[in-house]
């Protein structure tokens, strides 16, 4: 039976590096590609990582029953929602699978697939830091959204409580001060 292995943390703690980094050297795990209404990034690409989809067709996918977990945010730019479906992409019985996503849909896939099926990867960097490193990846944007940013991460301190952390049954935690060795220790823990 195959796992899931659900990398998660705060904005801007490096695990979408992680994650990247976890497929270009695992390629036995597949990937699962979430979905969103939000308006796509510069740089990103609809079907890697995203289905960027419209509140109908989210809308068509709930009626359906095909949706496994869904978060609704309430951004400065209206309400974004993410979500992942039932559509064909996992099936444990072949495969394992490394996925990203929050505190919260690593809670609704283990209800969904089962405790023993997934796997939690939290990944934890210093407020300043991340910080940080929320500015400069906005400065980098054609038109910096920073009220989005400065939301985003104070959501952060609530979602990933010391409480949520431990009503969600996580006690592992990567450090990412070095990303080389957050890494060799996620390897190490996941083999």
């Amino acid at each position: 039976m195959g796992k899931i292995y659900y990398v998660m943390g705060k904005s801007c703690s490096g695990k979408d590096t992680i994650y990247r980094r976890l497929t270009e050297r695992h390629p036995e795990l597949h990937t699962i590609v979430p979905y969103t209404t939000r308006p796509i990034r510069e740089g990103e690409r609809d079907g890697v990582e995203y289905f960027f989809v419209d509140q109908e067709r989210m809308e068509e996918m709930q009626t359906s029953g095909r949706i496994i977990e869904l978060r609704s945010y309430n951004t400065v730019r209206g309400v974004w929602n993410y979500f992942t479906a039932d559509d064909g992409q996992i099936c444990l019985k072949e495969n394992s699978y490394l996925m990203i996503g929050t505190l919260e849909s690593y809670q609704s896939m283990r209800d969904y697939f089962g405790k023993d099926a997934l796997v939690p990867i939290y990944v934890e960097v210093e407020d300043g830091i991340r910080l940080e490193r929320a500015i400069g990846r906005e400065r980098k944007q054609i038109r910096p959204q920073y009220e989005e940013m400065c939301r985003r991460f104070l959501a952060d301190a609530k979602d990933f409580s010391e409480d949520n952390l431990m009503r969600a049954g996580i006690t592992k935690r990567f450090d990412n001060v070095d990303l080389e060795q957050c890494l060799s220790e996620i390897e190490e823990y996941i083999r």
